[in-house]
């Protein structure tokens, strides 16, 4: 699935972000990838995407 449209970020590569490192925030794993969050409303999916795979990490 895409969770953000501006950067083309998928759920997959949130939640590999997530297990790989050590991040809490979605600006951090956007980072990560080597991009930005553009108009924002992606970021409190991505939050709760990247706090579940924190979780079961």
């Amino acid at each position: 699935m895409v969770v953000c449209v501006c950067n083309a970020i998928r759920e997959s590569q949130l939640r590999d972000v997530a297990r790989n490192g050590q991040l809490r925030c979605a600006k951090a794993a956007y980072a990560q990838l080597g991009r930005k969050p553009k108009c924002g409303q992606c970021l409190s999916f991505a939050r709760n995407i990247i706090s579940d795979a924190a979780a079961t990490a």
